[in-house]
């Protein structure tokens, strides 16, 4: 419901209202601290719930279970997943954050097991604290019926789990939480030890499906397909049930994910309370409107005004940097009204030990805590329980993501708010102009190819040592699979006798194969002070960009000093040491051409492809003063380059086409720039991976004048900037055809807005500074010129 923002004030405020959350924002927005800070006001109405029955009951210990649970009837997407899995079918159930998908797949394999002792389930995850969280979740409804307790034999098997337990969990378990990693290197190549399990698997579980996208889900996809090749040759037939957040195309994701025809369940029956969405831009710090106040600053006041009125509020962050001083400024201001209040609030971000993570959790379940500001840590599903209000510091990465997050407020049926603020940044700022480009939209879609023939390559060659691959298995992994075995049998990692191939060497090829594109090596942060006490960890990318010596690492809101960083023992020693600043790292990234492997004419420009070195340098430090954006230091640092050598193609326009961009008035540059960005997000759909597994630069230190640079984001590149340089007719036909097909006037983030680039891991985006949107006209007209030329 779209309408001016006065109308909502009105409606906010009245007497009605009494003190809501929604009241008191319109009361901030009308006073002086607001200074025109409201941007849009979006109220989404109530639903109510709708229930439905399965067609066949439940067995009754299970319904007495769900009773106790005060779960007297299911949902309408809840009895439509149970009788599409009674009935043989695999399903995908996509519907709102809190709507009670994990009944969805908790109430189908109680049964199975209550009906068939010896059946067994297995639950995927995509983090660690997930499996915990869904573990309570499961033996919680279990424990209220003694029957579906009994039958119910449940554990975590992941990398924190002790040997033991692992061994314990193999030989009795008949529902076991992991991940794909674990399913990965730690289940399928020791298939033999889980025969028992593999044997009578009944449903495999799938949950967030929709984190399982670009070359991650594409690695997922092909694990999913090993489990089921393994299952089948002992016997095993199973259903899948997946659960994602709303995207585009929940089907298509589900199908390429599992290899099969999915049923979507999206008829969501689960009510809401009325949703007040508010967009709040911080106000211009003077009469020059060119600096706005601090986001951070603003959020936080936000966050801590809201919880003075009751709310139990979380407040999402898009950094860990940021988390913390929210927290610190939201702390701050709680105590500053009465002593001890800022302990009711908690910090939550990646790089704090499990238990202290899990404390936090429950805390915020329980009631304890009455507000939490984290980085999207806690977008996925951890049970938090229904909070009132939700603060957005930054507007997160996807419209799928915004959405996840603002679906953390809402108790059933009780109004709840969302709150945008935005940085003084390019997306952000578009958003606070244009809200309907927000609610105008549906979320984007996501992507994977699972037949990639680098991804299968890898898994094809793990496969191999699991069990020895057939013609069979070419309708699994796809047509492209006896090539990629002849290309293996040759590099003598397999060897193919009678149309059979064996695994050949002596080396264990899952340990290999990393599933994500992130580093698996962390570094540890010790306590200097106190017989060198871990408080907290972080991986190795970002270490050089959070705690290099002499940076402040914030911790839980207090300020540690970094003395020292061993890069060989991956340690980073830290003090407690009060002072009035933070740190930020200066990075300088460039990229390389190390070799070409290929060249040819393209409409007149000569464009390359070859194997490129990407790098980036934490080269300097600066101290920013708190509450403020005020840098009062700057030291310069000698820390090593990070690298990542891939395959890119390159192009620099001629001397020509400079002058017929420039001859329009326009900038040819800014033109390369927008044309960069629409590569980026068209080829993402033209290779099937995901925009950020690419990455894209403007360069004139190679060639001698600005070029266009499009490479993979993955150690040796996976073949999507090859399509790129193959297809680049099929990639700028479709770039001038989305930029034409764009209803904006000059450029907007849908055309030749930011793309995914690699910015600071750990960098405050307060600091950033709005930079311009690419000009569509300069980019049209470089399309246009090239499209011209034979």
């Amino acid at each position: 419901m779209h309408a001016p923002p006065t109308r909502f004030l009105e409606r906010a405020a009245s007497p009605s209202a009494g003190e809501s959350p929604a009241a008191w924002l319109a009361e901030q927005a009308r006073g002086p601290a607001g200074r025109g800070a409201l941007a849009h006001w979006e109220v989404l109405t109530a639903r109510p719930a709708r229930h439905a029955e399965p067609a066949r009951p439940l067995p009754p210990a299970l319904a007495e279970a769900l009773q106790h649970q005060g779960i007297a009837r299911l949902y309408t997407h809840q009895a439509q997943a149970i009788d599409a899995l009674r009935e043989g079918r695999d399903v995908v159930v996509v519907t709102g954050t809190a709507s009670g998908k994990s009944l969805c797949y908790h109430v189908p394999v109680l049964e199975s097991l209550l009906a068939e002792p010896g059946a067994t389930a297995l639950y995927l995850f995509p983090t660690k604290a997930l499996a915990q969280d869904q573990l309570k979740g499961l033996t919680r409804l279990a424990a209220a019926h003694p029957d579906v307790l009994r039958a119910l034999v449940p554990g975590v098997y992941d990398g924190d789990t002790h040997p033991a337990t692992r061994r314990k969990l193999r030989d009795s378990a008949n529902v076991v939480l992991s991940n794909p990693d674990m399913l990965h290197q730690g289940v399928l190549p020791a298939h033999a030890r889980w025969g028992r399990f593999l044997r009578s698997l009944r449903f495999v579980v799938v949950d967030e499906m929709h984190a399982y996208r670009g070359i991650f889900g594409s690695h997922v996809a092909n694990v999913l397909r090993r489990l089921e090749r393994l299952a089948r040759h002992v016997g095993a037939d199973y259903r899948y049930v997946l659960c994602s957040a709303t995207i585009r195309n929940p089907g298509e994701l589900a199908g390429g994910l599992v290899g099969r025809e999915v049923t979507v369940v999206d008829d969501d029956g689960a009510p809401r309370g009325e949703k007040h969405f508010v967009f709040w831009n911080p106000p211009y710090v003077d009469d020059s409107r060119v600096e706005r106040r601090s986001a951070n600053v603003e959020g936080s006041e936000l966050f801590a005004g809201l919880m003075t009125r009751g709310a139990q509020a979380i407040a999402f962050t898009k950094s860990r940097v940021a988390a913390e001083l929210v927290y610190r400024y939201a702390r701050e201001r709680l105590e500053r009204q009465e002593p001890r209040s800022g302990e009711r609030i908690r910090p939550y971000r990646g790089g704090y030990l499990p238990e202290e993570r899990r404390r936090i959790e429950q805390a915020l379940f329980s009631g304890e805590l009455r507000g939490v500001v984290s980085t999207n840590a806690l977008e996925l599903g951890v049970d938090i329980g229904g909070l009132d209000a939700v603060v957005m510091i930054g507007a997160p990465p996807t419209r799928a993501s915004a959405w996840q997050q603002a679906g953390r407020a809402g108790r059933k049926g009780v109004p709840s708010v969302a709150v945008l603020v935005g940085y003084n940044e390019t997306v952000d700022q578009y958003l606070m102009r244009h809200p309907e480009y927000f609610f105008g939209h549906s979320p984007e879609a996501a992507v994977i190819d699972p037949h990639n023939p680098y991804i299968l390559a890898q898994q094809l060659a793990c496969a191999a040592y699991e069990l020895p691959l057939s013609g069979a298995d070419e309708r699994a992994f796809g047509p492209q699979t006896p090539a990629i075995l002849a290309a293996l049998d040759e590099a003598g990692e397999t060897r193919t006798i009678d149309g059979v191939s064996y695994w050949a060497t002596t080396e264990f090829p899952a340990a290999k194969v990393n599933l994500r594109t992130i580093s698996d090596d962390t570094y540890t942060i010790m306590d200097a002070g106190t017989g060198h006490a871990v408080i907290g960890t972080v991986d190795a990318i970002s270490a050089l960009e959070l705690v290099y010596p002499e940076a402040i690492y914030l911790h839980e809101g207090e300020t540690w000093f970094v003395r020292a960083l061993d890069l060989e023992q991956k340690t980073a020693m830290v003090e407690r040491r009060e002072v009035d600043y933070y740190t930020q790292p200066v990075l300088d990234s460039n990229i390389r051409v190390r070799s070409e492997l290929d060249r040819r004419a393209w409409r007149g420009e000569s464009v390359r492809l070859g194997e490129v070195t990407y790098s980036w340098q934490t080269i300097a430090m600066k101290k920013v003063r708190f509450h403020s954006l005020d840098a009062i230091g700057y030291h310069p640092l000698e820390l090593p380059r990070l690298t990542l050598d891939t395959t890119g193609f390159w192009l620099a326009p001629d001397e020509p086409t400079w002058r017929a961009i420039a001859g329009q008035g326009l900038n040819p540059v800014e033109g390369l720039m927008g044309v960069r960005n629409l590569f980026l997000t068209l080829l993402a759909m033209l290779s099937m991976c995901d925009p950020s597994d690419l990455g894209g630069m403007i360069d004139s230190s190679n060639l001698g004048r600005p070029g266009l640079f499009v490479f993979d984001r993955y150690p040796g590149g996976l073949g999507f900037a090859e399509q790129g340089y193959a297809r680049l007719d099929d990639l700028a036909r479709a770039a001038l055809e989305h930029l034409e097909a764009c209803e904006c006037e000059s450029g907007c983030p849908s055309c030749v807005g930011l793309p995914v680039l690699r910015p600071a891991q750990q960098q405050d985006p307060d600091l950033g500074r709005a930079r311009a949107i690419p000009g569509k006209a300069a980019a049209r007209a470089l399309l246009v010129d090239w499209l011209g030329r034979d």
